[in-house]
């Protein structure tokens, strides 16, 4: 079965840094486009950046464009999510998602996506 297992969450000041890592297994991964969500308390799973499955195309959330940054490793098996000049509205809890469909790109709603995480608190203090 497919076991998608987060890390590298944890308290930062506003301005700081985090990277956030996901290790899949139990799936073809380099078929998959991979994606990070987060949700924060009484608000709805919203899409933070996906990869491509060859890493070659990205897509990020207009809120976090030219702070984060979305990469994959496919020897490994790992999807990262690099946070820079974080905001306490970046607090939230971080979900690492696979597509549903192998080969699929376009479509960065929730309901794409078929397998997750765990997730991993991110709190940003200010």
């Amino acid at each position: 079965q497919v076991q998608l297992v987060e890390s590298g969450g944890g308290l930062v000041q506003a301005g700081g840094s985090l990277r956030l890592s996901c290790a899949a297994s139990g799936l073809p991964f380099s078929i998959y486009t991979m994606a990070w969500f987060r949700q924060s308390p009484g608000t709805e799973r919203q899409f933070v950046a996906a990869v491509s499955r060859l890493g070659t195309n990205t897509r990020d959330a207009d809120s976090v464009k030219g702070r984060f940054t979305i990469s994959r490793d496919n020897a490994k098996n790992t999807v990262s999510l690099q946070m820079n000049s974080l905001k306490p509205e970046d607090t939230a809890v971080y979900y690492c998602a696979a597509a549903r469909s192998p080969y699929y790109w376009g479509n960065f709603q929730s309901a794409a996506f078929g397998s997750w995480g765990q997730g991993t608190q991110v709190t940003v203090s200010s």
